[in-house]
């Protein structure tokens, strides 16, 4: 188990020491239908493009978005599958295979000081409301963000 800025992952297969790849499969679309994109590893994680190019953007951003929930949710990250497990596999025959590689780093729960400028009021007001919540300064802005999304 890799336990990488606070996240565990379960032998990742990495690309570097701050990447790994997951692969995806594309149904193809046409002019009525957009390329639809599945990713095997990750339970319910899907996502469309009306071009190919398009379908994969948007795949990077639905695998980011759903490492990001199950890290939130305290859940496991799966593993990624090899390309060939995924290409045997009956249901994605015909389709498109390819792969999405994730940036470890835009993941992870380490700190990392940051230099903010802020009007003093706000300030004073942000002290206020971190200090009633029981939080850090840093603590409750990290609160904030996590809550708003």
């Amino acid at each position: 188990m890799l336990n990488w800025g606070g996240v565990l992952w379960n032998s990742v297969p990495l690309l570097t020491e701050d990447a790994m790849r997951y692969p995806i499969v594309i149904e193809r679309g046409d002019d009525t239908h957009a390329y639809g994109v599945v990713v095997p590893d990750l339970p319910g994680c899907f996502s469309a493009g009306d071009t190919l190019d398009e379908a994969y953007v948007m795949a990077k951003e639905a695998v980011e978005g759903w490492l990001e929930c199950a890290i939130d949710d305290g859940e496991a990250i799966p593993e990624p599958s090899s390309m060939e497990s995924v290409a045997k596999i009956d249901e994605y025959q015909g389709w498109i295979l390819g792969t999405v590689d994730v940036d470890l780093s835009k993941l992870s729960d380490k700190s990392e000081r940051v230099n903010i400028t802020l009007p003093k009021r706000v300030l004073h007001r942000l002290d206020g409301l971190a200090t009633r919540n029981g939080d850090t300064r840093s603590g409750y802005i990290a609160h904030l963000v996590l809550s708003a999304s």
